[in-house]
C-alpha cells in the first residue's frame, strides 16, 4: 500500500542514468500484471542516450505537423502546448519506455465491434502492466510519468519505432528532481455506489 500512496507523477528528473538492472526489475513487475484471457498483449521498448534523442526528434516532428494540421480546431492550442511540455519532460528523463499493444491495430483503423472489444480489454490489461511499472519504480526510489501525449505524434513514432503494433503510450523513468505533494483525489463517497 505504501507504493500506491507514495507514487507521484514526476516532471523533473536528474541526469543520473537508470541502471539496466533496475529497469529490468520494473519491466519484470510489468509482465506479472493480469491480462484478459492471459493474452499478455504488451511489448516494451527501452530508449536512452542517443536512441532516446532520435525517438524524441521523431515525436517533435509529429507534434509540429499535428499543430499545423489542427491550428483551426478549438482547444488545439491547449492540447498541443501540453504535448510539447510533455516532450520537454521526456527529453529530461534519462529513460523512456515505449508501450505497445502487440494485438492492436492503428487507432485510425476501421475495425468491427468484436475487434474493438478485444482491443479495449487488451488496453485495460496494458494499463495494469503500466501501473505495476510505476509502483515497482516507486519502491526502487525512481520517478515515473505515464505519458499518453504520444498520440499527437502517432504516425511519426510508429514509423520511427518500426512497428505495426499499436502505440499505447510511454513511461518516463529516472531519479526525481522534485518532490510533488499528493494531488487532490475524489472522496470514496463520490465515486462508489453500493446497490
Amino acid at each position: 500500500m505504501d507504493q500506491i500512496k507514495d507514487r507521484r507523477s514526476i516532471r523533473k528528473y536528474s541526469s543520473r542514468p537508470v541502471d539496466k538492472k533496475l529497469t529490468d526489475e520494473i519491466l519484470s513487475a510489468a509482465i506479472l500484471a493480469p491480462s484478459a484471457k492471459n493474452r499478455q498483449p504488451w511489448k516494451f521498448i527501452v530508449y536512452s542516450g542517443s536512441s532516446k534523442n532520435e525517438l524524441l526528434s521523431a515525436m517533435e516532428k509529429g507534434l509540429i505537423k499535428t499543430k499545423e494540421e489542427l491550428a483551426h480546431m478549438p482547444n488545439s492550442e491547449y492540447l498541443l502546448s501540453d504535448a510539447f511540455n510533455t516532450l520537454k519532460i521526456m527529453q529530461e528523463a534519462p529513460t523512456i519506455i515505449i508501450v505497445l499493444n502487440t494485438n492492436g491495430s492503428s487507432p485510425f483503423a476501421d475495425i468491427d465491434a468484436f475487434a474493438r472489444i478485444t482491443e479495449i480489454c487488451d488496453s485495460l490489461s496494458i494499463g495494469a502492466a503500466i501501473e505495476n511499472m510505476l509502483l515497482k519504480a516507486t519502491e526502487l526510489g525512481l520517478g515515473t510519468l505515464w505519458i499518453a501525449n504520444t498520440s499527437f505524434a502517432y504516425n511519426e513514432l510508429v514509423s520511427y519505432i518500426g512497428t505495426t503494433a499499436q502505440l499505447i503510450g510511454a513511461v518516463a523513468l529516472g531519479y526525481a528532481d522534485e518532490a510533488p505533494y499528493p494531488r487532490p483525489r475524489k472522496r470514496l463517497d463520490d465515486v462508489v455506489e453500493y446497490r
